[in-house]
């Protein structure tokens, strides 16, 4: 098995992006390509078949690789929940919230983890692709950096370098980093790349002459321009301008500080004749036609922020004037009557009352479900998930939002609607162009016209459009020899 890092100059430089095309790339070229993350921050979590959690990044590499996700491509996830720190997940099971400072006096046993789960892809794959995380030279941090340089070490890989120039610098980048590597990594290079180019690209000539007097031995490999149509998922939710998507009448997505799976709201940005706008000023509802509340990392601090932020009065009276709501896994239980999380086992501790709209009352529990399973909406169906530590008692006869199905076979209703007003916890439930169309028709946004196919089908499009755009603009020709094909 060969290892393939690729590394970046700092955060939101591309690595996933880049990471997800050449597993592409690889898997056009026959390769058995696997995905890997040492260790991933994100609230965009994902369930596996066999009730795992792992990044959602690393999920949709497994998928361009041609994988099922699997919590080994991403042994360590941190999932950000404010004041507690983070809940660590380990080889896809909730370990509990720790402070960074704690996280890190268990440094060596984290890294036995990883180490062994690298050993253990050496007979399942080809290639292992490795995404590394920020900056692989921060000086005060790469004695105890468990995702860039040491993993790559381990199973004596090589790397390539990603430098974003959609953000300036980046010369200043590529030179910076290269020349805080320690010499013995610098040996493992295989080229560098010149990310996100915006404009005309023949205006950047030649970045090699420009770059080779100050960083000798790293070649650029190429200049990637930017595709807005070749995004298949943001590794931290949204960019800024992702923020306000579409044209038409408005789906206002409440803005939650600890909000989670924000990528629930990219289906919806290939539909036409509807905007979605991500917002945290409650004035902003008095045009929305419909309101979306997210999943949360901390359920019990956003319901108190909304309040704080008058957002709760505003969603009431929008509910009030007929305007359909509904709420995705944190925000599901938001609209509930009462939510008790006396431990913090989700987040911040309290026992509050909900927004009232509907008749639930949500309980945390230590004990974390996660669980993948297939929806179904007038016949489509698709793969959804859930990941929560709440449980829910209904306190008057709803009506079921639609039938879901388990692994084993085993089907049951999911989430509730009381007139106007949705709850779910499926993360997942707007991929089905039916289910956009439903809540689209239940606004009144008659020009809505969903995307035919649902968006798992598009990301595999993505992917080999991914995987033609980096062919096309860089050499791999070092790549090609390192890997021997």
């Amino acid at each position: 098995m060969k290892s393939l890092s690729i590394l970046g100059t700092s955060s939101n430089a591309g690595k996933t992006w880049m990471a997800t095309a050449f597993c592409a790339w690889l898997r056009g070229q026959g390769v058995r390509v696997a995905p890997f993350k040492a260790q991933n921050m994100s609230n965009n979590g994902w369930a596996t078949p066999d009730g795992g959690e792992m990044a959602r990044a690393q999920a949709v590499q497994a998928e361009a690789c041609g994988l099922a996700p699997s919590a080994d491509m991403n042994p360590i996830l941190l999932k950000p929940s404010g004041g507690q720190g983070s809940q660590l997940v380990l080889l896809g099971r909730a370990q509990g919230h720790q402070l960074a400072r704690d996280y890190y006096t268990g440094f060596e046993d984290l890294w036995r983890v990883v180490r062994d789960t690298l050993d253990s892809w050496k007979s399942r794959c080809d290639v292992l692709v490795q995404e590394g995380a920020g900056s692989p030279v921060e000086l005060n941090l790469m004695e105890r950096d468990l995702v860039n340089l040491r993993p790559m070490r381990h199973l004596d890989g090589r790397f390539i370098l990603v430098g974003d120039i959609d953000r300036g610098g980046i010369y200043a980048q590529l030179s910076g980093t290269w020349n805080l590597l320690p010499l013995g990594d610098r040996a493992r290079s295989l080229g560098a790349i010149v990310n996100r180019f915006r404009g005309d690209i023949s205006l950047f000539p030649n970045p090699q002459h420009f770059l080779a007097p100050h960083a000798p031995g790293l070649d650029i490999l190429g200049t990637v321009p930017f595709r807005r149509d070749l995004q298949p998922e943001e590794e931290d939710g949204l960019t800024a301008a992702d923020e306000t998507r579409g044209s038409g009448d408005t789906i206002a997505w409440i803005r939650l500080p600890h909000a989670a799976n924000l990528t629930d709201c990219q289906p919806w940005w290939d539909d036409a004749g509807v905007c979605t706008k991500w917002i945290q000023d409650p004035a902003a509802l008095a045009a929305a036609r419909a309101i979306v509340i997210p999943g949360t990392k901390n359920t019990i601090a956003d319901l108190r922020w909304l309040r704080a932020r008058g957002l709760d009065t505003a969603i009431l009276a929008a509910a009030a004037r007929g305007i359909p709501v509904i709420g995705i896994c944190g925000g599901y239980q938001i609209l509930g009557q009462r939510l008790i999380d006396s431990g913090g086992v989700a987040g911040d501790a309290g026992d509050e009352p909900g927004l009232g709209l509907l008749p639930v009352t949500t309980t945390f529990h230590t004990e974390k479900i996660v669980r993948q399973i297939t929806a179904t909406c007038n016949g489509r169906c698709w793969t959804a998930y859930e990941i929560h530590m709440g449980r829910d008692e209904i306190a008057a006869p709803c009506e079921p939002l639609h039938t879901v199905e388990h692994a084993d076979g085993s089907h049951h209703a999911d989430g509730i609607r009381s007139g106007k007003i949705l709850g779910t916890y499926l993360h997942g439930y707007f991929e089905a162009p039916e289910t956009r169309a439903q809540f689209a028709a239940l606004a009144g946004i008659t020009a809505h016209r969903p995307h035919p196919v649902t968006w798992s089908e598009k990301r595999q499009a993505i992917y080999r459009d991914m995987a033609a755009h980096i062919a096309a603009h860089l050499d791999l020709d070092p790549v090609r020899r390192y890997l021997g094909i």
